[in-house]
């Protein structure tokens, strides 16, 4: 599955021929450098690890140095295996948003936004009691019971309760490329997609 490394820019609009006003993403896709190709008389497997972003080198490690100086390119902040990448791809080679065309389907990967400690209304979409009668006071927001007592004596794993939300990764398939920009690196996909403005993103087409 050929793919590419992106960064989430923001969401707008688009009036497509009908006149329907389609709420899109805007990514910037690329440009990627192909920093290993893995085969299976080496690795075991076939894959592409490609790498985006510019990063300072007083910041990078010396093994790090080295891979990168491997594909003569600068430092990167991320790398990404693709495996089976739909074009033999070579050490060095650029990867850009030249690899989508407009109609295309992509599947989209990111890290959704953290929320902290939530409670089970916001985790979960419980309603809560939802009265204030019979002296309840202070039980609007709260989980309820949480099984029987005498047996099984115990709460039953995957009971939902309050607990870390968000920061977990998201796949969103069957996305629909609107626009590409070419010139700037831009793609812009239908509808929304996880993480907030800057995170990480990977177009898996």
């Amino acid at each position: 599955m050929s793919g590419i490394i992106g960064k989430k820019v923001g969401m707008t609009s688009i009036f497509d021929a009908d006149g329907k006003n389609i709420p899109c993403t805007v990514i910037e896709a690329g440009p990627c450098v192909v920093t290993q190709v893995k085969t299976i008389a080496t690795d075991g497997y076939d894959s592409v690890q490609l790498a985006f972003d510019e990063k300072k080198e007083k910041n990078t490690t010396s093994s790090l140095k080295g891979h990168f100086a491997k594909a003569n390119t600068t430092p990167k902040r991320k790398l990404v295996e693709f495996r089976y990448f739909a074009e033999a791809k070579s050490l060095g080679q650029i990867v850009d948003a030249n690899l989508f065309v407009e109609g295309d389907f992509v599947d989209v990967v990111g890290t959704s936004k953290g929320k902290g400690f939530q409670g089970v209304v916001k985790r979960h979409g419980f309603s809560g009691v939802g009265m204030q009668t019979h002296g309840q006071h202070n039980r609007l927001r709260a989980p309820g019971s949480l099984g029987a007592s005498s047996y099984p004596s115990r709460v039953f794993k995957g009971m939902r309760m309050a607990g870390r939300t968000g920061g977990s990764r998201i796949k969103i398939q069957n996305l629909q490329v609107v626009k590409v920009f070419a010139e700037q690196n831009l793609v812009v996909v239908s509808g929304s997609i996880p993480g907030a403005k800057g995170s990480y993103v990977l177009i898996e087409k």
